[in-house]
């Protein structure tokens, strides 16, 4: 597959790739799972938006140009070519803007997508609980009606972000007695709330990307329901579409990633065995693979097709590539993988980070085995044990 690109389309990537020369910062920003590198992300984020380049396939009122998908994958090549940073509001920019874009109130579009867009206020996700990770349906973290509020009392953990973000989005039983996937309900909720407790959860690394939130009889106003009360299941399913198949994963991501492999491998080949090479150029192909069934997809889209259960196969497709990238990158390296600084550190220990973060790629977004039962299931038709 070729993609061909119009001459306004490669105006535009030019003057992204202008726009980027100008303004990424000269050195790495510190890991945004650290609280002075989560500020200096939170800048950078005010920097795209100043010029509207953090969200150009959003509308023009609420802080994007109104471009397709195809320009904003456009933006996602030259911006990791540019090796700029990784954008702290991914949760909410990627993940719930969408959702609050087919859901929302125009109430609820105003309040929160512009101040989303501007980096004033960065989103988590509080998704998963003790005994319901990758199985949702099992949620048990309530949110009783009273008036016009919601009382939520449970607890929250592998909350993406949280320690630092200033919101929450989750799924609550709003139902008494509901079991599995009904009576749920998705609402946004200010990480200041009064009974809201944060525990920060360390990575391998160290860093605190995630934490435990504990409610205790936190209250949220109805306004803050996203979607039909007791629906919630359908809405989170739509936010989860977004997360496995399209957005939070672009292929220059990956693309970014393989040409490094690609320098990584012609600068070690002297002391790397034959049959790494081969290995080099799967990963290299398989990023390019990704590329192509993405435009593909984003054509669909732009169509008026809905992603379905191509998020689930997107989802295992990137993950596992993801660890076989930096996998080889960790047998290139041998045993100066595991150096972080010094004269024969790579990168400044970059690749040992991603080889890591890539390990949990086949978890987070919903494992990579629950991806594979839903395909099973409403792809192939096959029956449930």
């Amino acid at each position: 597959m070729e993609v061909k690109f119009t001459d306004a389309q490669n105006a535009f990537r030019a003057e992204v790739r202008e726009w980027l020369a100008a303004h990424v910062p000269s050195e790495r920003l510190p890991s945004f799972d650290t609280k002075a590198g989560f500020e200096l992300h939170r800048e950078w984020e005010r920097t795209l938006a100043k010029d509207k380049w953090g969200n150009v396939s959003w509308p023009v009122e609420y802080g994007g140009r109104g471009l397709d998908l195809t320009h904003w994958l456009i933006i996602e090549e030259e911006y990791y070519r540019a090796d700029a940073p990784l954008r702290v509001s991914q949760n909410g920019i990627f993940l719930l803007a969408p959702t609050i874009m087919e859901f929302g109130t125009d109430a609820q579009k105003a309040r929160f997508l512009p101040a989303m867009a501007s980096g004033d206020e960065i989103w988590a996700q509080a998704w998963s609980e003790p005994g319901a990770g990758s199985d949702m349906a099992a949620i048990r973290t309530k949110a009783v009606r009273e008036g016009d509020e919601y009382v939520i009392s449970g607890q929250k953990t592998w909350s993406s972000r949280a320690v630092y973000a200033d919101w929450c989005f989750g799924l609550f039983r709003t139902e008494e007695g509901s079991e599995r996937h009904k009576g749920l309900s998705k609402i946004l909720v200010p990480l200041d709330s009064k009974g809201l407790t944060i525990r920060p959860i360390a990575q391998l690394d160290g860093d605190e990307g995630f934490a435990e939130l504990f409610f205790d009889e936190v209250r949220v106003p109805v306004d803050n329901l996203l979607g039909p009360e007791h629906g919630g299941w359908g809405v989170a399913m739509a936010t989860a579409g977004f997360e496995r198949g399209l957005l939070l994963r672009s292929p220059a991501r990956f693309q970014a990633a393989a040409a490094r492999l690609v320098d990584l491998y012609k600068k070690n080949r002297d002391r790397v065995s034959s049959g790494i090479r081969e290995q080099v150029l799967q990963a290299w192909m398989t990023a390019e693979r990704f590329c192509a069934a993405t435009y593909a997809l984003v054509a669909q889209v732009g169509a008026g097709a809905s992603i379905s259960s191509e998020a689930s196969a997107n989802k295992i497709f990137w993950s596992e590539m993801d660890r076989h990238l930096h996998r080889t990158a960790m047998t290139i390296l041998g045993a100066r993988a595991e150096l972080e600084s010094g004269a024969d550190a790579e990168d400044n220990g970059r690749w040992l980070d991603g080889y890591m973060f890539s390990l949990a790629g086949p978890i987070y977004a919903g494992t990579n085995e629950i991806q594979r039962n839903i395909l099973a299931e409403r792809v192939l038709g096959l029956p449930r044990k």
